[in-house]
């Protein structure tokens, strides 16, 4: 997941407590080693809705792509160093994810709905439209789960860039005991990115269509994630293979 658009790193980190700084150094060291060391191992294939461009090149930047937060690790090794920039919040655990995402290649853009949210906005047009990717996990950080927030239609409206939701299934895995229901790839196991029919919003769209845009974009989401679940096994094998590094074999 490079550049950075941290706007201030250096306030920021010093308000941590010794402890919190401690642990922010390690996590950065030893979680991208662990999503290098279990991505590494993980066979991709690509499937696509009907009527979204048929391989993963014809999707590529300028884009925005939301996705479910559980699954974060298989997404983020299959996107890293990929100039895409990925909008994290102000808080500790936004920190934690931008530093790890850094170091996978991700571009940090920190804000939230809550807190730095118009200027994280602007940051990410401002990227887009130089040709870059923007990455949303959409019902992050704290939930409720499968339930997307509006970013990417404001992003989209902003940009004329269009919306991709995708989703990433894991055949074998470990799920948490969390509000997401986190996944952990096991080693060597399938993988499948689905992608979605691209939604684009109008550049002076109104607010009656943003929300038709947002609810596009929701059942996308929700689409895409019961068929990669659901049609694993069938969707794997009819699927683009890709390499290790995402690029079509």
């Amino acid at each position: 997941m490079a550049q950075t658009l941290i706007a201030e790193p250096e306030r920021q980190t010093r308000q941590y407590t010794l402890l919190q700084r401690l642990s922010l150094f390690l996590a950065s060291w030893i979680v991208p080693a662990v999503i290098a060391l279990i991505g590494s191992t993980l066979r991709y294939r690509f499937s696509v809705e009907e009527g979204c461009p048929g391989s993963w090149e014809e999707l590529q930047h300028p884009g925005i792509f939301p996705f479910w937060h559980r699954c974060v690790i298989p997404a983020a090794w299959f996107f890293r160093h990929r100039n895409m920039a990925v909008i994290t919040s102000q808080s500790l655990d936004g920190e934690f994810i931008a530093r790890v995402i850094q170091r996978l290649g991700y571009v940090a853009i920190r804000g939230s709905s809550t807190r730095g949210g118009q200027r994280a906005l602007l940051e990410a047009q401002s990227f887009v439209k130089q040709g870059g990717g923007a990455a949303f996990t959409i019902d992050g950080p704290r939930g409720p789960r499968y339930v997307a927030k509006r970013g990417p239609v404001y992003l989209a409206r902003g940009t004329e860039v269009p919306i991709t939701p995708f989703y990433v299934a894991v055949e074998k895995k470990w799920v948490l005991n969390t509000w997401d229901r986190f996944v952990i790839p096991k080693p060597f196991s399938r993988a499948l990115l689905r992608g979605g029919t691209p939604i684009d919003v109008p550049q002076g769209a109104d607010e009656a269509t943003l929300d038709e845009r947002y609810q596009q974009m929701q059942s996308a989401l929700e689409r895409i994630t019961d068929f990669a679940e659901n049609n694993f096994a069938a969707a794997w094998e009819a699927g683009s293979p890709v390499d290790r590094h995402g690029n079509p074999q």
